[in-house]
């Protein structure tokens, strides 16, 4: 990987607030700067632009990684993790596609994550299906979706709903509450009070010279490269359609081997079709996209 200058770096020694305090002194970057910077680095290797980009967006990456400081692993480690993924997205992402480097950085960073709590947490044996998987990381979200917030064992009628909600049995769902029992951290957490008030995790994550119309013209673009790509997804056939999305588009990755069993066809020829799927939707949001003038100018 490239060196992109030296950045902070969470620790226990230094401590969460400190090193919060020192990411939000990096600006967010403008559209138009984010895009030079990037093809500075696509174009020259300028590690300066690139180091730029990182950390105009540490904040992001710690803000995802704090989604998962309840797995029971030391937050610096996570958000550490968080910045591997986001260094990553920079040095892979292509402004020439029109979006955002945020949009793009968040898979990495969460990829990223979730590799680590999956070694780290290897003794709960998840590797046999993407079920199992899913459990893992949206067992959290489904108790309290569900109101069910007790200490300890969920109740019978819970883990049935809980079982039958995210398609595993419900043994597998009472050994995971009880292996991931023991609290979720929260980002409202008070981590500091003087006579103004006090200060949640949460506080150090906001930009407080964020312009608020920038940003909502930024999640109109989102929801703009969404509705992009569902439109694009019209050039694919189903079976297309339906490997790209179990590949790519899925919080939980399906493998080619579960793939290649559901198709009965092999493993190498369900990689083709997805490459090929891939290579089809990307030329049509290309197209979409300067149609429609979203494409980024030059």
């Amino acid at each position: 990987m490239a060196n992109y200058g030296n950045l902070p770096a969470p620790s226990p020694e230094q401590g969460l607030n400190r090193y919060m305090q020192e990411i939000r002194k990096f600006p967010m970057l403008e559209p138009e700067e984010e895009y030079m910077l990037a093809k500075r680095w696509v174009e020259e290797e300028d590690t300066e632009a690139a180091h730029k980009m990182v950390t105009s967006h540490l904040r992001l990456a710690a803000k995802i990684a704090m989604g998962y400081r309840g797995y029971g692993l030391p937050t610096a480690e996570v958000i550490s993790e968080a910045n591997v993924g986001l260094m990553q997205a920079v040095k892979k992402f292509d402004p020439e596609k029109g979006f955002r480097l945020a949009t793009y950085a968040m898979w990495w960073i969460r990829a990223s994550i979730q590799e680590y709590v999956l070694r780290s947490w290897s003794m709960v044996k998840l590797g046999t299906t993407s079920a199992q998987k899913k459990l893992f990381f949206n067992l959290r979200k489904a108790k309290n979706r569900i109101g069910a917030l007790e200490d300890g064992d969920l109740r019978p009628e819970n883990v049935k709903r809980i079982a039958d909600d995210l398609n595993v049995t419900e043994d597998e769902v009472i050994s995971m509450n009880r292996r991931m029992s023991g609290g979720d951290a929260s980002l409202n957490a008070v981590i500091s009070a003087d006579g103004e008030g006090a200060t949640q995790w949460q506080d150090w994550l906001e930009d407080e010279d964020a312009d608020q119309a920038g940003d909502y013209a930024e999640k109109d673009e989102l929801e703009a490269r969404r509705e992009l790509l569902s439109e694009a997804m019209d050039v694919l056939n189903d079976r297309e359609k339906d490997i790209l999305v179990q590949r790519r588009l899925s919080e939980e990755t399906v493998t080619l081997e579960d793939l290649s069993g559901q198709y009965d066809v092999s493993r190498e020829r369900i990689r083709q079709i997805e490459v090929r799927a891939f290579e089809k939707l990307q030329k049509r949001m290309r197209d979409l996209a300067k149609e429609r003038g979203m494409l980024t100018a030059a």
